[in-house]
């Protein structure tokens, strides 16, 4: 890997945003500015689902970027969140993944926390027979892991360390909102998770998510089996801040005799390949207003998807300059039948590394990654569309790409 402490400071050409610096993908300088300014900044960071805290004292340990925190049920059965950071040395406080709880202590020192974060404990603080100790002036109420603010929509878990922060409906914007409730209308339970190792910038995964134009041009799988291409129905809607987005599409029999693709000889028009098990895409009919996919993300690094019957959200870590941690979390309803639950499992084949669909996703940011290592001072161009971030109902555009980067530069000043 290329040590990029060296490289120049990122410039960016001018105010617009069809002109994006490679150079911000790769200058280790401005990821940890990320960090402050966005991760820990006035941003709604996703934590996990409150379906995964069913009772007091349920917690998972997550991560705000690159910061490790933990999400915890109290008593009260309010859900807290405060960092995975003993206030002694900076150890983790909690070393698994899930749990349930009835307090916290740090393995290494035994100094303990309960469930909302505070310092409850000290091993020894009055010392051993009269020597040692905390000094007479030591208030454990002065020391703590920072703790975020905790939103709640539709199940989502969000949190922030901003003190500015509007509330989530207002950050989401209220056609996101709609959007989230469209598919996170009732009770969801976990059927499945893993991670993801991707070898590029997390922003990089991000613009890729949002880019409805590449699409049924990279996943020969979207456009062989006709799930997805540009000819259909469907349209990108972005928020006014640019920083959430969705796009969608319909399955339409009029565009699946479409012959644009063919008439351009893309690679994403083949039509050769067959699936042994057609049952596979042998889905079924859940939201009434004939949206087969729909991709939806939330600054800085959240994504709520449905792809047929395939439901998941998928949160997306830097880990450090180039390279980015992808968890995925596969949902199904908590009233699914037994045989919607199975087109569900079958259908999560989709997506994630070895996904028909996917699986090009995880290469195709490496493949940026390596492209532009010896250009830093030249830029990409994002104007397939124009140059603004409006909502369309076409999705031949980079609109979305567009509006992750007006709310980038807004939180980073520049």
């Amino acid at each position: 890997m290329q040590d990029t402490s060296t490289l120049q400071p990122v410039r960016w050409s001018g105010p617009g945003l069809t002109r994006i610096p490679y150079g911000v993908y790769r200058d280790a300088q401005l990821a940890a500015e990320e960090q402050a300014r966005i991760f820990q900044g006035e941003t709604w960071n996703y934590l996990c689902l409150e379906a995964e805290l069913p009772e007091a004292g349920s917690y998972r340990t997550t991560f705000v970027g690159e910061t490790p925190v933990v999400v915890v049920r109290d008593a009260d059965g309010e859900v807290y969140a405060f960092e995975n950071r003993c206030a002694h040395r900076g150890a983790l406080i909690a070393l698994e993944k899930s749990g349930r709880a009835e307090n916290f202590q740090c393995v290494y020192h035994a100094w303990s926390y309960n469930r909302q974060g505070d310092l409850t404990g000290v091993a020894f603080e009055k010392g051993v027979k009269g020597r040692g100790g905390m000094p007479p002036g030591f208030c454990k109420e002065a020391h703590g892991p920072r703790k975020l603010r905790v939103a709640n929509f539709c199940g989502l878990l969000f949190g922030s360390f901003g003190d500015e922060v509007p509330g989530i409906e207002e950050y989401l914007g209220e056609e996101i909102c709609e959007r989230i409730e469209r598919v996170l209308h009732k009770p969801v339970e976990v059927i499945g998770r893993f991670t993801q190792a991707l070898p590029n910038n997390w922003k990089l995964y991000v613009e890729n998510v949002r880019d409805s134009y590449h699409a049924s041009l990279l996943h020969l799988f979207f456009t062989t089996f006709e799930l997805n291409r540009l000819s259909q129905k469907g349209g990108v809607i972005v928020d006014e801040s640019g920083g959430n987005h969705v796009s969608y599409s319909m399955v339409d029999a009029q565009a699946e005799k479409d012959a644009s693709y063919r008439d351009q000889g893309l690679r994403s028009d083949d039509a050769n390949y067959r699936l042994k098990d057609p049952s596979l895409l042998a889905g079924f009919q859940e939201y009434g207003d004939g949206v087969t996919l729909q991709i939806l993300s939330v600054f800085p690094g959240f994504v709520l998807q449905q792809i047929q019957n395939c439901l998941a959200v998928r949160q997306v870590l830097p880990r450090g300059v180039e390279r980015t941690e992808l968890n995925w979390t596969y949902l199904g309803y908590a009233d699914d039948t037994p045989e919607q639950r199975q087109v569900r499992l079958k259908q999560s084949n989709l997506i994630g590394p070895a996904g028909f669909i996917s699986m090009e996703d995880g290469a195709v940011g490496g493949f940026v990654q390596r492209g532009i290592a010896g250009a830093g001072a030249l830029e990409a161009v994002v104007e397939m569309g124009g140059d603004g971030t409006a909502s369309s109902e076409g999705r031949a555009t980079e609109a979305s790409v567009r509006g992750f980067w007006k709310a980038y530069r807004q939180h980073m000043g520049v």
